[in-house]
């Protein structure tokens, strides 16, 4: 007697996303302390140079408005612990579970797609750096180094800035053959946040090819949102930067499914 096999059928976009979603949930939640890592560090910079340095600094003018010298660091320390977040998790986290773990060919065997992983763990590592955006303006807001309404946009700011990150990261993570590769990752994280103005305004490059560098780099992008929301001193370089993460994340987004689909299903 033949017997009918129970084929389940492909969950949908948002099914895939939930259930991927609680699986990480599921097995971080055991090593939190392991979260605290990323949050901290700019915390750390915020009351070492923010504060510190701040105090030998009377004002500080930004688009035209004074502002303290924390109140100008502390958006950009906002930013960093969104594209912290971001970072770790779809970095160093995605690289074990790709290369060691062979967890993403585990998810292939069930109805699961390629796309659902890329959305999913996506969505985690911006999940990770929202929390830390989250965490550190609340550290913002009871320091009172938040001067605007506008600053109620900061969270959606930094869940962009994490959308943006983890999507490029991962992209970039399914490139690497070894550890020794994250070699790379720290050779550019650490440039990138020292010379994003975020411990100075732009305006200390000059006008010449230094300046346009810095000004095209993400994480800039992501300081320039974050620090004219919080200061409320908006310009039209708040919409160029909400435009250029939108874009970062998509084309990440679309670089991550098809280096899966080459690494996973060819």
């Amino acid at each position: 007697m033949s017997t009918l096999r129970h084929v389940p059928e492909p969950l949908s976009a948002a099914g895939a996303m939930r259930v991927i979603t609680l699986r990480n949930y599921t097995t971080y939640k055991r090593y939190w302390k392991l979260f605290a890592t990323g949050f901290l560090e700019p915390v750390f910079y915020l009351f070492s140079i923010g504060i510190g340095v701040g105090q030998l600094i009377d004002s500080f003018e930004f688009n035209g408005q004074q502002v303290s010298y924390a109140a100008f660091v502390a958006p950009a320390m906002l930013a960093t612990s969104a594209f912290n977040g971001a970072l770790l998790d779809s970095t160093y986290n995605v690289f074990f579970k790709l290369k060691y773990d062979k967890l993403y060919d585990q998810m292939l065997a069930t109805p699961l797609t390629t796309a659902d992983v890329a959305r999913s763990e996506i969505l985690w590592g911006q999940l990770r750096g929202a929390v830390y955006g989250a965490a550190f303006l609340l550290v913002m807001t009871a320091m009172g180094l938040v001067q605007s309404w506008w600053a109620v946009l900061a969270l959606p700011a930094a869940v962009l800035i994490g959308f943006a990150f983890s999507a490029v990261c991962m992209g970039l993570t399914t490139f690497m053959k070894s550890f020794q590769d994250f070699d790379k990752i720290t050779l550019a994280q650490l440039p990138m946040f020292l010379f994003s103005a975020t411990f100075f305004p732009v305006s200390a490059y000059g006008d010449g090819l230094l300046r346009w560098v810095v000004e095209v780099t993400p994480l800039y992008r992501g300081v320039v949102l974050c620090r004219e929301l919080t200061t409320g001193a908006l310009s039209w370089a708040s919409a160029w930067s909400v435009v250029y993460l939108v874009v970062m994340g998509l084309l990440g987004l679309l670089l991550v499914r098809r280096r899966l689909d080459t690494l996973l299903l060819t």
